[in-house]
């Protein structure tokens, strides 16, 4: 049985972690509670240490840094790089390169965590076995030009470990001694690292699993609001893949979005602006051709008659002309 099994493809080093911080979730976590309880202070650090690495993740590393969706100044800049360190999720230079060959080739053999490949492997197996050649990072040239992200990049383990681990066991001892600093260690620290990361993950996995797709069924991304939810914004990934320099992924009012909503917020008082959206006439005419695809494939398995389908198509085309029309005399 473990004779077949691929040792040699093994990233021993990654698997490592994933795994002994989960363990020390299911286990180091509930002694801790068990002999010492838990009380406001590691309830609220908890979800500072949460949100502020969560949304450097998907504020920072993804839309600011992978998607150039907006500008920032240097305070969020430097916020999203420390924090978002502390997830554990490598430098901002890996993670874009992996992200951009993620939309360049979605759901082929390139895409690094291609759902194709099964639900594990997008959600986690990628990073647990060695699947591909080391990241060359060519892909990511305008950010290797960055002296901020070069530095993370040089320092990203250390700054990690310092961020994700040694920041809220020093913020815990100043406040109730090495009991509230294991506390922090762990439930800041350790769980807040494991519930995070798989937050992360669900974005590669579940985003391309389960939902609607409004904008495009050429590739596995679906909307869900649920993942947004977990996802602090990032679960209206069809939308995200059809427009993906737009520094919203829920782009209509209702939709629950809150790392939008912080960018918003942010250039309201000048540390955020030049935020990327694509035009609502475009969203809309990309809503009516998907729509149009939906409805020539469930007809197609009603049966329709010739003059029927004709009449369809001439009907989009008209669409089509008129957008482009409208597209001409805009500009």
């Amino acid at each position: 049985m473990f004779s077949r099994f691929p040792f040699s493809r093994v990233n021993w080093l990654v698997s490592s972690f994933l795994i002994s911080t989960l363990f020390l979730s299911l286990t180091a976590v509930p002694v801790y509670l068990y002999f010492f309880g838990i009380d406001w202070f590691q309830v609220a650090l908890f979800f500072f240490m949460l949100f502020a690495c969560g949304f450097s993740i998907t504020l920072g590393y993804h839309r600011l840094f992978s998607h150039l969706a907006f500008r920032a100044h240097w305070l969020v800049r430097l916020f999203t790089v420390v924090f978002g360190a502390g997830a554990f999720e490598s430098s901002v230079l890996w993670w874009a390169s992996e992200h951009r060959d993620h939309h360049k080739h979605v759901d082929h053999d390139e895409d690094p965590y291609s759902i194709s490949k099964g639900l594990f492997h997008a959600h986690i197996g990628w990073l647990m076995f060695k699947l591909k050649p080391e990241t060359n990072l060519e892909n990511v040239a305008d950010l290797k030009k960055d002296s901020l992200l070069v530095w993370q990049h040089r320092y990203i383990h250390l700054i990690a470990f310092a961020t994700a681990f040694v920041f809220p066991s020093a913020i815990g001892f100043a406040w109730g001694g090495w009991k509230a600093a294991l506390g922090a260690f762990l439930i800041a620290g350790v769980l807040r690292v494991v519930v995070l990361q798989h937050c992360t993950f669900c974005i590669n996995s579940l985003c391309h699993y389960i939902g609607a797709q409004p904008y495009s069924s050429k590739c596995s991304a679906r909307d869900s609001w649920l993942m947004a939810i977990i996802t602090m914004g990032e679960g209206y990934h069809n939308y995200h893949h059809e427009f993906q320099h737009d520094y919203r992924n829920g782009v209509k009012p209702w939709q629950i979005d809150p790392t939008k909503w912080i960018i918003w917020t942010l250039s309201k008082i000048g540390l955020t602006k030049q935020l990327r959206r694509v035009p609502r006439e475009k969203i809309v005419l990309c809503e009516l051709a998907e729509a149009q695809r939906q409805l020539e494939k469930r007809l197609q398995n009603h049966g329709i008659s010739e003059a029927a389908a004709e009449y369809i198509a001439a009907s989009y085309k008209r669409l089509q002309t008129a957008a482009q029309e409208w597209a001409e005399n805009r500009a």
